[in-house]
């Protein structure tokens, strides 16, 4: 059983910058692909960003330059910094594992 605990989400201005952070715990062998996805309203679910494993990572070309993924000091945290933040950005954002097991979500809105 693996659990993922999001925080940060919120209200923001066109321009403002949220920092999501992610907690796993659980059973599982490691947490090196590790990352964030979005759903936006009527929107399919897509990547934001994310540990590959081998030290690599992915953006999605629309967040490219605003956003970046880091992690804690343990492997098993993981943030989202977001700057620049867009309307279009509004959305559910999930913590992944394993492109398996995802967080309840937390809400993102920019408007102004």
């Amino acid at each position: 059983q693996v659990q993922l605990v999001e925080s940060g989400g919120g209200l923001v201005q066109p321009g403002g910058s949220l920092r999501l952070s992610c907690v796993a715990s659980g059973s599982i062998f490691s947490f090196n692909v590790m990352g964030w996805y979005r759903q936006g309203p009527g929107k399919q679910r897509e990547l934001v960003a994310r540990f590959n494993g081998a030290g690599s990572t992915t953006y999605a070309d629309s967040v490219k330059g605003r956003f970046t993924i880091s992690r804690g000091i343990a492997e098993n945290t993981v943030y989202l910094q977001m700057n620049s933040l867009k309307p279009e950005d509004t959305a559910v954002y999930y913590c992944n594992v394993l492109s398996k097991f995802w967080g309840q979500g937390t809400q993102v809105t920019v408007s102004s």
